[in-house]
């Protein structure tokens, strides 16, 4: 059901096939003779320390040594798909290391010392500036609830759409048994809706935190805490996705299941190709149920394979081979982990794009280093990953009127099905319009809030973007508003959590598990199905959007399209419930 995507390269599923496939990233690297593995390479100029992913097709012990011989050091190796983490300061390092017989690829992971302090919050447009109190669904007024909701359950108008609430789907299935990974910049452990559902004995921080970035490290070894979240993303995807049935705040979509933090996003927000490898490796290790994606991988917005897929602009022969790397790497782990019973979900992106036209336009790659952007033009076939990949389920996002969101991404064959990821536009004509309640309401750690102005000192919110909420015990739980794809993909994510702990089989210890594919298939059944507008054109000119840039074109049918894939999630159908 997830596989109707054209143009998408074949997924390796061994590690032989996998290494076999990395053999072709070199192909336009300059060419270099092989050398010895006992021989070390010629004295070669030092430079800025940098990162590198380097994959190789024996023994890591073997790739060790040749790594050595090129002037390189080994940080961390992921055995399950033969790639390893490496720092060297030798300026032909990729080319001495790509001539080694045991290495099948090598590309930059990030350079240190080449970005800057105060660059922009890579989330940054999941905030919208200047928004309007009161007006938005359940918003305005102290919140009430009914029997059996969390107290903020009236300003979650998403939770109510897909029928993920006390008296439809979490009738029937709540998650118990179920774990789900969020791949994303932590999770705030200390959160009074998260606390219960966080599993500390099996989170991992996979990324190390890089100050001309992230800031400061918090702590001497700059790899934070697996509890932490230093960013905010990755705690609100985690309420959208498990926030607990405590009676306190707000409820999420599978308020039972477990949430193991496998962090693969710096504090600032980028997704480097080494931490998303080894991430996906650690949630097959673990047999995780389901993990969240909300993301795509840097430095390329589009992954190309050759010069043929540019139409406008330059690459050079690094780039692509560092493209190709990504491609191979990323679609090899998300098999491997897709074979070992992981289902995976992941937003299908914010720049409002046509991902089935011919081409595709891309003005911030590479994003890192910063500043480093050269507008592209790319054909259709230069994947975004993690989304475009197989075996990967892709979220399109729609507001509270269950239109599409303007922001989101789209395309006939690209998207395999849509969920509330709010609207700040959205209800054009009525007093919500461009109004907080528009978005998603989730939990926030409130150190990042009062950072970033969203709080006072006090944890009090400054405006009506955010929410908190206090017991009769003086227990305060911070909330604020967000929009994206990113908060789309975790609804499907906790719909998944609900599918397997509704059909899934023991595997003791209290656990479920129900193959990826089924997950899809049950999804794609009991979404709702969502029309293509009158005329095949969502048109966004009264929500003030230029029509040139944001204007829609839906191609499909009623059953399935480009906007909505096979429809909008229905948590409730999903496991019976109505």
């Amino acid at each position: 059901m997830w596989s109707r995507r054209a143009g998408r390269i074949s997924s390796p599923r061994t590690l032989a096939v996998l290494a076999a496939a990395v053999t072709t990233v070199v192909a336009t690297a300059p060419a270099a003779t092989a050398a010895p593995a006992a021989t070390a390479a010629p004295a070669a100029e030092q430079g800025p320390t940098a990162e590198y992913v380097v994959a190789f097709t024996g023994s890591p012990e073997a790739a060790t040594a040749a790594v050595q011989a090129a002037g390189g050091s080994v940080a961390d190796v992921t055995e399950e798909v033969g790639v390893a983490l490496v720092t060297s300061g030798n300026t032909r390092f990729l080319d001495d290391v790509r001539a080694r017989g045991e290495i099948a690829g090598a590309a930059r992971n990030h350079a240190v010392g080449t970005s800057h302090p105060g660059m922009p919050h890579r989330f940054a447009d999941e905030r919208p500036p200047g928004s309007r109190a009161g007006g938005g669904p359940g918003h305005g007024g102290d919140p009430g609830h009914g029997p059996g909701e969390e107290p903020l359950a009236d300003l979650q108008w998403d939770m109510e759409m897909i029928g993920a609430t006390p008296d439809a789907a979490q009738r029937r299935a709540t998650g118990k048994g179920v774990d789900v990974g969020i791949m994303d910049t932590g999770i705030d452990a200390s959160h009074p809706d998260l606390a219960r559902n966080f599993d500390p004995a099996r989170s991992r921080n996979f990324t190390t935190d890089m100050p001309d970035i992230d800031g400061p490290c918090e702590v001497p070894s700059c790899v934070d805490p697996a509890d932490v979240d230093e960013n905010g993303h990755g705690t609100h995807v985690a309420g959208v996705v498990a926030a607990d049935d405590n009676g306190f705040g707000i409820g999420g979509v599978a308020p039972d299941a477990t949430l193991v933090n496998v962090r693969a996003g710096q504090d600032s927000g980028y997704f480097f190709l080494y931490e998303t490898v080894a991430a996906l490796a650690y949630s097959a290790r673990i047999r995780l149920d389901v993990v969240n994606m909300s993301f795509y991988t840097d430095p390329w917005l589009y992954n190309c394979t050759s010069r043929d897929e540019y139409r406008e602009g330059t690459v050079t022969d690094e780039e692509l081979a560092e493209q190709r790397l990504v491609r191979e790497l990323l679609t090899g782990a998300l098999a491997y982990a897709s074979d070992r019973g992981v289902t995976l979900v992941s937003a299908a992106g914010n720049e409002n794009t046509d991902l089935a036209a011919p081409t595709r336009v891309d003005e911030t790659s590479p994003d890192y280093p910063p500043d480093a952007a050269r507008p592209r033009v790319v054909a259709n076939t230069c994947l975004t990953l993690p989304t475009e990949a197989p075996d990967v389920i892709s979220v399109s996002a729609v507001g509270p009127s269950t239109t599409k969101a303007d922001y989101s991404n789209y395309g006939l064959g690209d998207i395999d099905i849509a969920a509330p990821g709010g609207w700040y536009r959205d209800l054009f004509g009525t007093p919500a319009y461009m109004s907080a309640g528009n978005l998603i309401l989730s939990s926030y750690p409130l150190q990042v809030a009062i950072a970033e102005g969203l709080a006072d000192e006090n944890g009090i919110p400054v405006d009506d973007m955010s929410v908190r909420y206090c017991d009769e015990a003086g227990v305060c739980g911070f909330y604020t508003y967000l929009q994206g794809t990113s908060m789309a993909s975790p609804h499907v994510a906790g719909v998944a959590a609900l599918v397997i702990d509704e059909f899934g089989r023991p595997t003791g210890h209290g656990g479920r598990a129900l193959d990826p594919a089924v997950v899809a298939r049950v999804l794609a059944r009991s979404a709702e199905d969502h029309a293509c507008p009158a005329g095949g054109v969502e048109d966004y000119t009264d929500e003030e959007r230029d029509p040139a840039l944001y204007n829609a074109v839906c191609a499909g049918t009623t059953d399935y399209n480009g906007l909505y894939g096979e429809g909008i999630v229905d948590a409730a159908a999903a496991v019976g419930g109505r």
